[in-house]
């Protein structure tokens, strides 16, 4: 799946919590969410922080909806491509398994990741273009 022309960047949960929470990044986030896209699995993982930090679940789905970020379904091909990126390097950096979600769909769709886990710097993943929020 090519990226279609408004969805200029897929964002993980990190991004998009930071932007939320008004943390180092977030106005380099604000800018591109409207066109940008977040799978289901980070959205779900968006929720369950606000959710866990106190916000009350309507509150918390409120508050990701009004970014404008698009919210992609997570496909068998994503998941499959998911198990793929799991090789020993990727395994001993620290990358999670929505981390590697958010991979997956950045790389469906052709579009830079962003992100705000230094972890993601030092991947040599063929095709993938990370942005990342903070110094």
């Amino acid at each position: 799946m090519k990226k279609p022309p408004d969805m200029l960047k897929v964002f993980d949960s990190s991004a998009v919590l930071a932007f939320l929470y008004g943390e180092p990044g977030a106005r380099q986030v604000r800018p591109d969410l409207p066109d940008g896209a977040i799978g289901s699995v980070n959205a779900a993982e968006v929720l369950a922080v606000l959710v866990r930090d106190g916000t009350p679940l309507a509150d918390a789905r409120l508050a990701l909806e009004k970014t404008g970020v698009t919210i992609v379904d997570f496909s068998w091909e994503h998941a499959i491509k998911t198990a793929e990126i799991l090789s020993p390097k990727v395994r001993s950096s620290g990358i999670s398994l929505g981390d590697r979600a958010c991979i997956a769909i950045a790389l469906a769709m052709d579009a830079p990741a962003v992100t705000a886990d230094r972890a993601w710097v030092g991947l040599r993943i063929p095709g993938l273009l990370v942005e990342l929020i903070r110094d």
